[in-house]
């Protein structure tokens, strides 16, 4: 499989990128979520750029490989190796971290990784920090189009809660980002990727909000067992299917009625 069956999925707006973590250097936890995510259907992986992690998800899934790293000299080396697509983001592990990125920041990355790569043919995803107003986020995405990126993802600032209830958690940290999506949604022709709380139970908000993908992170890899991660997988995934098939048929339905 190649970037091509993303980009399909892209365009039938049901992608669903399985994402690893910017991070995650665990061998064993990266191959249980790249089989996990072949197995349940996904459209793509999100893998850490380092050279092993890059070998264990070739070796353990046939589907997309995208690499992320806010380095450039680090995604052109991913671009080397073999890639099928780099992420410039995915800064929520990050922002764990203590790291921030304003707008020009994240710019100038992705204007010196676009220049590396310039002679190589590769799908290229930019982060929108969702650190910064929403603003701010509309100008950088209008930037990010000029320069020629094919998508930018979403994400939402994980709110202080007292509530211990996880699933109540998840689905105020994706608010954040189906918020972000809307606007961007509204103010650019890149395709989007929301991502950040992404769940069965929030990846249909992020679809009616504008999203063409969506980016599932900490709902599958903080998972112990490829047999959890698969299912939750295969959720997300039949989800989205379940909401494209209503839409196929209800504008099937509205096409019928208006040629009576």
């Amino acid at each position: 499989m190649g970037i091509e069956v993303f980009r399909k999925h892209l365009r039938e707006k049901r992608a669903v990128k399985i994402i690893a973590g910017i991070n995650n250097y665990d061998i064993e936890n990266v191959a249980k979520i790249c089989r996990a995510a072949q197995k349940a259907k996904a459209s793509a992986v999100d893998i850490a750029c380092k050279r092993e992690i890059y070998n264990v998800a070739r070796k353990n899934t046939k589907l997309p490989i995208f690499v992320s790293s806010v380095h450039p000299f680090e995604l052109l080396q991913a671009v080397q190796w073999g890639a099928d697509a780099i992420e410039i983001g995915n800064f929520d592990a990050l922002y764990r971290e203590g790291q921030t990125f304003t707008a020009d920041e994240v710019y100038n990355i992705v204007l010196e990784t676009m220049s590396l790569i310039s002679k190589y043919d590769v799908f290229v995803c930019a982060t929108v920090p969702g650190c910064i107003s929403v603003e701010e986020q509309i100008e950088l995405a209008k930037k990010l189009e000029i320069l020629g990126v094919d998508l930018i993802q979403t994400e939402g600032v994980k709110r202080v809660s007292s509530s211990d209830n996880a699933s109540l958690q998840l689905i105020n940290h994706a608010e954040a980002t189906i918020a972000n999506t809307m606007e961007l949604f509204k103010n650019t022709a890149l395709p989007i990727m929301t991502a950040s709380g992404i769940t069965a139970q929030t990846a249909p908000l992020a679809f009616a909000a504008g999203a063409n993908a969506v980016g599932v992170g900490s709902a599958v890899n903080k998972l112990n067992t490829e047999i959890e991660m698969c299912a939750t997988i295969m959720s997300i995934v039949g989800t989205v299917a379940s909401r494209n098939s209503i839409n196929r048929e209800i504008s099937y339905a509205n096409y019928e009625l208006a040629n009576i």
